[in-house]
């Protein structure tokens, strides 16, 4: 199978062009890269890649620039030449979420590049098109949208719940792959597992009066995990079991949950005080800002508010730093207004850390059966009361079970390349000719009830 794969990697880093990496990894890499006599990729999926890049950052990302036209006509010449160069007949292609430039980008894609090829193929990394093609575009731009994005070969989603997304579009094939990543943690069991149950114990010794001795205190504080470099280790900060160490990490931003996470910490933390608990919520803040005013309206809370002294801003983290962050927080609150399928939540996972996550569908999916640490989306009051319920949290063996079961980035990259296996070998999908014909039957714009 040859795939012309329409799709940009880091940076900037973000979850989908990580994903698209990590496919492309798998697959063998750019066919116009290799070098004789390496070996043959394991799924037999040829790759072209156009890296699609528009966005010079995270800042970048979305916004409206004129250079990002001709950045974009150049990028559809270059599929196109593969196409007929290399005989590539299939598109992969990433749409955009629910936002009108990202949108005129994939009308312009899809009018110039679609009838040159046989099969076209969407990755639905992106949420709310659907609600937002409904809800807030007019008949007109849903009407191009569908001429031009409708029915395509095959729609992958990420999990059930996003599925609507995919079939407001009409695609003739249907299919849910969840994304998977190299293990960044493969020690758990040696390492990080045994220093989680001792902290654990620890809070539960006091929580009930009980006085830790010192040599079981340094045992639990230890900052080094056998795996990072010892110069990372020593930078970790002492661990006091009675601070429980939240974790937010993801791009600094309202939308992203970010100060929904702060006032739920220091809520939390106005609860432990007035019930005489020995606990205390720290917050460690790692990504980047994107908005100005959301940089100053947080820098004005460190500022202003003294109960903002259990937050700490990293910055962007990465490599050994983000690995060390991982192994010493007690929870990642990410309480995100909208979401597909972070890494971050698998990364969590892969940890044995158990993750606050929002309400979400598609993020409750990801997690094991009457997972607990759900709150619902922009509530900091409840987002506080499930911060203190995690505290009572032990089964990190079983988050990282899970992520063994569902998200290895071998699992994700066998799933994928089964999905569009089967598309070759279905006959019934003849060439498609001109974009908008032998539409499929329109499937009910709301979703089901049971992915509301």
């Amino acid at each position: 199978m040859k795939l012309v794969v329409f799709a940009h990697t880091p940076p900037p880093l973000h979850g989908q062009s990580y994903m698209v990496e990590l496919m492309l990894e798998g697959f063998g890499g750019d066919r116009r890269k290799r070098r004789n006599g390496a070996p043959e990729p394991p799924y037999d999926i040829q790759c072209y890649h156009v890296n699609a890049q528009l966005s010079k950052n995270l800042e970048d990302v979305g916004m409206a620039r004129g250079g990002k036209l001709f950045a974009l006509l150049s990028h559809c010449l270059q599929a196109i030449w593969c196409r007929f160069r290399y005989g590539a007949s299939t598109l992969y292609y990433v749409p955009a979420p629910g936002k009108r430039a990202a949108l005129y980008r994939d009308w312009l894609v899809m009018a110039l590049c679609r009838p040159f090829f046989n099969r076209v193929v969407f990755h639905w990394h992106a949420t709310s098109l659907a609600k937002w093609l409904e809800m807030v575009t007019n008949v007109r731009t849903r009407g191009i949208s569908y001429r031009l994005m409708g029915s395509v070969d095959l729609s992958i989603a990420l999990s059930k719940f996003n599925l609507f997304n995919a079939e407001k579009l009409w695609p003739r094939k249907l299919t849910v792959v969840p994304n998977g990543i190299p293990d960044p943690c493969p020690d758990f069991t040696r390492t990080v597992l045994p220093r989680r149950l001792a902290r654990q114990e620890a809070r539960v010794r006091i929580l009930a009066g009980e006085n830790l001795s010192s040599a079981h205190d340094a045992a639990v504080a230890a900052p080094g995990d056998g795996r990072t470099p010892p110069a990372v280790a020593e930078a970790s900060p002492p661990a006091n079991p009675a601070v429980v160490r939240v974790l937010f990490l993801a791009h600094c931003t309202r939308e992203k949950g970010l100060f929904d996470a702060i006032d739920a910490v220091l809520l939390a933390n106005d609860n432990l005080r007035q019930s005489r608990s020995p606990l205390r919520f720290e917050l460690t803040i790692a990504g980047t800002f994107q908005d100005p005013e959301e940089k100053t309206a947080f820098q004005h809370l460190l500022g202003t508010d003294p109960r903002a002294k259990a937050i700490h801003y990293a910055g962007f983290v990465t490599g050994d730093q983000k690995v060390q962050m991982l192994c010493d927080a007690d929870v990642l609150c990410f309480p995100s207004h909208w979401e597909n399928q972070p890494v971050s939540v698998i990364e969590a996972l892969a940890f044995g850390l158990p993750p606050l996550i929002s309400n979400l569908p598609s993020v409750e999916e990801m997690m094991p059966a009457a997972y607990t640490g759900v709150a619902e989306v922009k509530n900091p009051e409840q987002i506080a009361r499930t911060l203190l319920k995690l505290v009572s949290f032990s089964d990190f063996a079983g988050l990282r079970s899970h992520f063994d079961s569902h998200f290895t980035v071998e699992t994700f990259r066998a799933n994928l390349a089964r999905a569009l296996k089967d598309l070759e070998a279905d006959k019934s999908h003849a060439p498609q000719g001109v974009p908008g014909r032998n539409l499929a039957p329109r499937p009910s714009l709301i979703p089901p009830a049971s992915a509301r």
